[in-house]
């Protein structure tokens, strides 16, 4: 089972990763200023990961990866680079499975 790993980092602002169940971070989010801002983005990647079309496919200069935006296009997940198209999907399918059920872990 996946989960939302929630911390605090050096500048003060709150941030989660989606970690699948082997432990692999999988989508990591923007800087939150506030803790509350940080839990409706946990709750937005849980509705925003079941569309297809809330992921953006990028290719990179080294590899490929993808965004997770909401309904109003904003990005709410960025994941890491990937070596080849394939693998991308499937960082895509781990995070559309594993979001919707994820437990939440609050290190902030």
């Amino acid at each position: 089972m996946g989960k939302f790993e929630i911390k605090k980092d050096k500048a003060g602002e709150f941030r989660f990763n989606l970690k699948a169940g082997n432990g692999q971070v999988i989508l990591s989010s923007e800087g939150y200023k506030a803790k509350p801002s940080c839990m409706n983005g946990i709750e937005s990647v849980r509705t925003n990961s079941q569309s297809d079309d809330r992921f953006e496919r990028k290719e990179t200069s080294t590899g490929h990866k993808f965004n997770l935006k909401s309904t109003n296009g904003q990005v709410i997940g960025t994941s890491e680079v990937y070596t080849s198209v394939s693998a991308m999907e499937n960082g895509i399918a781990s995070v559309k499975k594993n979001a919707p059920d994820a437990t939440i872990d609050d290190n902030s």
